[in-house]
Parts: structure tokens; C-alpha cells; sequence
């Protein structure tokens, strides 16, 4: 088992998550998106990205990131508060180094996500994947997280099928109770 650490993101640590961000982007998506949105992927508009969304009052923005034994952001999971009718909170985004998946991170990164949510008084929450990532809907099924909706993205000309999971008890992906 990885050796890990969560701990909340401060604004140091924005140019590591857009690196971690548009790095993983290339590898998880490739194949899934056309390569010339993936080619033209900046981290300094990621960068621009991470910042605006730490400093989103209005929907409480929050990211959480993992960091190894060697003191390494390997990870991290962003989210907010949700308008949505049925879930309150919103998994924005998880993203995880290829060396780090696999190992409980994800796990862990949602946990702090949820525990923080409990802590706001939010008790559910969701998040949109795409619907050709298996390996990202296989890991929230895996979770508990159950089929809500869908919608459609676009990525420049390219329109992908994104699906929506949630969870409506949000203290059953705490740590405290991932045995239950």
C-alpha cells in the first residue's frame, strides 16, 4: 500500500495540479478525444484554470491532493457545491499519476471530498465522466456510485457522451466507513 498524505491544495501547489492535470488529460483521454485538442492542451491556461476555480466563492470550490512518501503531489480531486436537484456536491475532477493508480489514492481523495462535503452539511454528491472512460466509470461503480444522468461535451468539433454517478450518502466513501 502506498505510503500517502491528503492534505487540502493551497495556491503553491496550482502549477503541480495543472501539470498532473493536462499530463494525465494526454494519457487518459487519448483515443477518447480527438489528439489535436489533446496536442493543444497548455499548462498555462490549466494553470489560469486551477486558480480561478480555487477562487470560486460562489460554488465553494475545494481540491484536496495526495502526496507520496517522497513529499510528491501525485494526485488530486477538485470540487464544489452543486446546484444540481438531487446531489449537493460535485467530484469536479480526479486526477491520479499513471504511477499513482491502482494503489488507494483515488479512494483516499474521495474520502476528503466526501468528509469535507459532511463537514458543509452536504450529505451527496456526483461527478460527470465520459462515458467511453470504463476504467473511470468501473472505479465510481466500483465506490457505490450509481447511474443519475447524461449529457453531451464538446472538445472542439469533437462532441463526447458524458454520464453522471452519484452517491447519496456521501459519508459511506469516508474512510471511517470504507470497510462497511
Amino acid at each position: 500500500m502506498l505510503e500517502l498524505k491528503i492534505r487540502k491544495a493551497n495556491v503553491d501547489d496550482v502549477k503541480v495540479i495543472s501539470k498532473i492535470y493536462i499530463d494525465t488529460w494526454k494519457t487518459t483521454y487519448q483515443g477518447l478525444v480527438p489528439n489535436d485538442f489533446l496536442n493543444e492542451l497548455s499548462y498555462e491556461e490549466a494553470e489560469d484554470k486551477w486558480t480561478n476555480f480555487t477562487n470560486d466563492q460562489i460554488h465553494k470550490s475545494f481540491i484536496y491532493v495526495a502526496i507520496n512518501e517522497y513529499e510528491e503531489i501525485i494526485g488530486f480531486a477538485a470540487a464544489r457545491n452543486s446546484s444540481d436537484v438531487e446531489f449537493r456536491g460535485e467530484l469536479y475532477s480526479l486526477y491520479l499519476l499513471p504511477k499513482a493508480q491502482g494503489l488507494g489514492a483515488g479512494r483516499s481523495l474521495i474520502s476528503a471530498v466526501a468528509q469535507h462535503f459532511m463537514e458543509e452539511g452536504i450529505s451527496s454528491m456526483m461527478v460527470w465522466v465520459m462515458k467511453n472512460n470504463k476504467s473511470g466509470r468501473g472505479f465510481y461503480k466500483r465506490l457505490g456510485g450509481k447511474y443519475y444522468t447524461h449529457r453531451e461535451s464538446q472538445f472542439g468539433d469533437f462532441k463526447v457522451e458524458d454520464e453522471a454517478y452519484g452517491w447519496k450518502d456521501v459519508s459511506l466513501l469516508t474512510v471511517n466507513n470504507k470497510d462497511k
